[in-house]
């Protein structure tokens, strides 16, 4: 499925098409990239159309000219020549091409349409396109750079992330927190994606043994199913990694269309599939790198116990108020910690956790080093939070030289808070050790979060699990348009599949509503039955709690009544007449809807008339595991009502769970393809879990 990139990021041979040595031109700076500041030691190629040298290097007037086919092309011609030369590439045998050129789709239809010829070359000649529209491509741990950037002489300090982007701007960003000593190893911009896209570059550093850890910023998700098998590929090896994605508001997907033409998705859904896929969502580029730099220097194994460890007594204390308010958990000294501290710090000293030093150790170095040794070899400490409140100069450059060198002695880590804006000799101590000091206490809790939530959530995670839209086979070109079904017939599909439903009947005259509500043997319920017609109690069209023949026939002419004159155009089968379910119980929603990139999703919260005013909702991709049934009722609010409160009796849970697989197995096995599936609402009981409505939406298969 996944090509093998290993010539792209570190080719033998290299032409560089469009080489230039007119001063700050894309040509002369990408030259400069390669031969001034990368370690290349293959074989370079220039290829420029009008001269014979560039930089006091042959160059030939076209990729044609070459003695043999390099393994990889570097193309900065403008865009209406880069189809013509990515063609001569191809037929020549060039592995691989990284076009930097812009003017492609991001530009309108003109650029959409070069872009097609684009991938027509790659499926007639086997070369695989990077880019376009893109800054290019840093291997800082081989010391390449194969971009027009002149930041990169800047950027170059290797390290165990990857980084995956889409854009370059933000990459960079990125990149540059090199600043505070994070290596990135690996640097790949996709741009357009008009071919190789970020899911190829995420699966191939999932097999980089020296990349720990990948980072992306996505704007657009391309190709789902690819996508998805790169994420499963990283997290059933256990290599964690953090996404950022832009497009959750309407500002920001219509900036991601502009930007890169990408397919931006419904951030909820998107949100959902990266926490079943082992992918961690943060929602900032400082929590990606904080976040990111954790997890480079480890994985937790177990639930991520804390100690708090300063020389000022109200920061610690504001830590660990917000560790709390975080859910994180401080961790208990051994008795021997605190004993050991008692020895060693001044007697107002705080010795349990949080441990405030007090300012004693600025002044005694020896003391700063043996303190914060014994907390980090405290047999129940998972990770050290040490907050540096402010800039003392030489003395808080020996607690930082301390902090160091007690880091170099556990095999935990030591996470340093600089909290001021003075950024003095013992920050850059830290940044040189490669600390990679975080510069709030917040950011620090965050990083700490996802640090704790990823262990636990690798742990767990299924390794079995597949999304359907991975396995679903494409539709045939004649598929059947999809209808909705009436309530009734859809109830009836539902039951056969293990659904339950009420009892009930489409009746087509008041007097088949009489027989079918003596039928019922108790109150039933009159509900409109058409498909034109989905939102049946918006319009008066249902009627509950009916008794007598004579409350039947009344319902009957104003269901109808109401029916006519709201939906005037509506075809209208009949009247549902249905037995009436008296039990007190819980109103839920049980939801699919057919997402334009990851497929069947399930939505499940409070229903009723309510649902779209609280919006207590969760949301997981199809298949469903019994696991996922089970954290979809418990992640909602309205798990404390099915659980019972105030005095109300717990509900069948269970039931519930069983509901939600069948529902599942509905969709993903049934005869039908579901384009949408609302049963809305589910009522949740002592006595179990019962559709009362329900829309399908779907096509035969």
């Amino acid at each position: 499925m996944f090509p093998d990139l290993a010539p792209l990021f570190d080719p033998r041979s290299l032409v560089l098409i469009g080489a230039s040595d007119r001063p700050a031109s894309i040509g002369q700076r990408a030259l400069s990239n390669i031969v001034e500041h990368s370690r290349y030691t293959g074989e370079l190629f220039l290829v420029n159309a009008t001269k014979d040298s560039v930089m006091g290097r042959r160059a030939y007037r076209s990729v044609l000219d070459l003695p043999y086919a390099p393994e990889a092309a570097i193309v900065v011609v403008p865009a209406a020549a880069a189809v013509g030369v990515l063609a001569d590439c191809g037929r020549l045998g060039v592995k691989f091409a990284i076009v930097l050129t812009s003017g492609f789709g991001e530009t309108g239809e003109a650029g959409r349409q070069l872009e097609e010829q684009m991938r027509a070359i790659v499926r007639e000649t086997g070369i695989r396109i990077y880019g376009p529209n893109c800054p290019g491509m840093t291997n800082n741990n081989r010391g390449l750079g194969f971009t027009f950037s002149p930041a990169f002489q800047y950027d170059r300090l290797p390290g165990p992330i990857g980084l995956v982007t889409q854009g370059g701007g933000l990459g960079r960003t990125f990149l540059q927190a090199s600043g505070r000593g994070v290596g990135i190893g690996l640097w790949c911009s996709s741009g357009n994606e008009v071919d190789l896209t970020a899911s190829d570059y995420i699966n191939h550093m999932v097999g980089m043994p020296e990349i720990k850890v990948i980072v992306t910023l996505l704007e657009g998700i391309n190709d789902a199913p690819r996508f998805a098998a790169a994420a499963l590929n990283a997290a059933r090896q256990g290599k964690p990694i953090v996404a950022l994605k832009v497009g959750k508001s309407a500002y920001g997907v219509k900036a991601t269309q502009s930007h890169t033409a990408a397919l931006s998705g419904s951030a909820d859904v998107n949100s959902a599939a990266f926490r079943q896929l082992g992918i961690i969502e943060v929602d900032d580029i400082d929590e990606l790198i904080d976040t990111a730099a954790l997890l480079a220097r480890g994985i937790p194994a177990r639930p991520v116990r804390t100690a708090l460890y300063s020389f000022s007594g109200g920061t610690v204390a504001l830590a660990a108020d917000m560790l709390g308010s975080a859910g994180l958990t401080l961790a208990e000294f051994d008795p021997g910690t605190r004993e050991a501290l008692a020895g060693l710090l001044p007697s107002y000293a705080a010795i349990d956790n949080p441990v405030d030093t007090t300012a004693e150790i600025l002044v005694q170095s020896d003391i700063s080093y043996g303190s914060l040794l014994c907390v980090a070899r405290d047999p129940n400490v998972d990770v050290v939070l040490y907050p540096i409140p402010m800039e003392y100069g030489d003395t808080t450059l020996a607690a930082c030289r301390n902090l160091v060198k007690v880091q170099g002695e556990i095999g935990i880590p030591i996470v340093p808070v600089w909290m001021s804006d003075k950024l003095g000799t013992g920050y850059q101590c830290l940044v040189d050790a490669g600390m990679t000091p975080v510069r709030t206490l917040g950011k620090s809790i965050k990083a700490l979060s996802k640090w704790n939530g990823y262990g636990i959530a690798s742990r767990a995670f299924d390794r079995h699990w597949t999304p359907s839209i991975m396995s679903r086979p494409a539709p045939p070109a004649s598929a059947p348009a999809p209808r909705t079904f009436i309530e009734h017939d859809a109830k009836q599909l539902l039951s056969q599949a293990g659904i339950a439903a009420p009892f009930g009947r489409l009746c087509r005259s008041p007097e088949e509503a009489l027989e079918a509500a003596a039928q019922c043997g108790g109150p039933v319920v009159a509900k409109i039955v058409s498909a034109q017609i989905l939102h049946k109690s918006d319009i008066g069209a249902v009627i509950v709690g009916l008794r007598t023949p004579q409350e039947v026939r009344e319902a009957w002419e104003l269901i109808m009544a109401n029916s006519r004159q709201a939906c005037p155009q509506a075809i209208i089968d009949g009247i549902l007449i249905e037995q009436m379910i008296t039990q007190r119980g819980v109103e839920t929603l049980v939801g699919v809807h057919e997402d334009a990139l990851f497929g069947h999703v399930m939505t499940f919260g409070l229903g009723g008339v309510y649902v779209e005013v609280f919006k207590d909702v969760s949301r997981r991709l199809l298949p469903l595991t019994p696991a996922d049934a089970r954290q979809m009722i418990e992640e909602t609010r309205c798990h404390q009502l099915l659980k019972g409160c105030r005095g109300q009796p717990a509900v069948d849970i269970a039931a519930l769970e069983r509901l939600l697989l069948a529902v599942s197995d509905f969709v993903t096995q049934g005869p039908h393809d579901v384009k949408e599936l609302d049963l809305n609402p589910v009522l949740v009981s002592t006595e179990g879990a019962i559709a009362l409505d329900a829309v399908l939406i779907a096509a035969g298969r």
